[in-house]
């Protein structure tokens, strides 16, 4: 008798391991045999679920997104501004064997989005969806007509920690990055802003 795989579960896996393909070698380790061959299986492991690797690759992208989802909900039910800045900034951080492995996947991914319209659709909608994360971080801390500019400023730190974490993550431990959080907070509840 066949035994039951629950989809959901399959898709997630599948999604987890094409990431740390991605993580380890690029796009050119994201093919249906390789991920099949990554989880002890034929490539109808793979097929079943996705006809292709542009499919797949969707499925990956998408994850991300939901993602963010998920902490924009998290954010909504943090009362205190501050709070809800420190939880946006930490979630940013490649903290954990998963994240740092989803940052170096989608580091390896921005290489490609010129060869690959998937890639350049998804990126399209994920950097809207990473400002929104912050201006819902920061709305209730500046003034309005400072909103852009701080998420501007915000944006390229978290972009600047994630990547030095990927290249270099035996420096940038979790601890370290969480000590540069609090500086970062520290320097942001510090300094005022010029006008205009």
């Amino acid at each position: 008798m066949p035994r039951y795989v629950d989809p959901e579960e399959r898709v997630r896996d599948i999604v987890a391991a094409s990431l740390q393909a991605l993580s380890e070698g690029g796009l050119a380790e994201l093919t249906l045999r390789k991920i099949a061959q990554r989880m002890g299986g034929s490539i109808t492991l793979i097929t079943h679920y996705f006809a292709n690797r542009e499919a797949l690759l969707d499925a990956v992208l998408q994850y991300a997104l939901a993602d963010v989802d998920v902490v924009l909900e998290e954010m909504g039910q943090i009362a205190e501004p501050r709070d809800r800045l420190r939880v946006a900034l930490q979630w940013f951080l490649p903290d954990t064997e998963e994240a740092l492995r989803d940052e170096r996947a989608r580091v390896a991914l921005l290489t490609h989005q010129g060869a690959e319209p998937v890639i350049r659709r998804h990126l399209a909608r994920m950097e809207p969806a990473m400002r929104a994360v912050l201006v819902r971080a920061v709305e209730e801390l500046v003034p309005a007509d400072e909103l852009e500019d701080t998420v501007d400023m915000v944006r390229v730190w978290v972009s600047g920690i994630a990547l030095s974490v990927v290249e270099h993550p035996e420096i940038w431990t979790p601890e370290r990055q969480l000590a540069a959080l609090e500086r970062f907070l520290k320097v942001l509840s510090l300094v005022e802003l010029p006008a205009g």
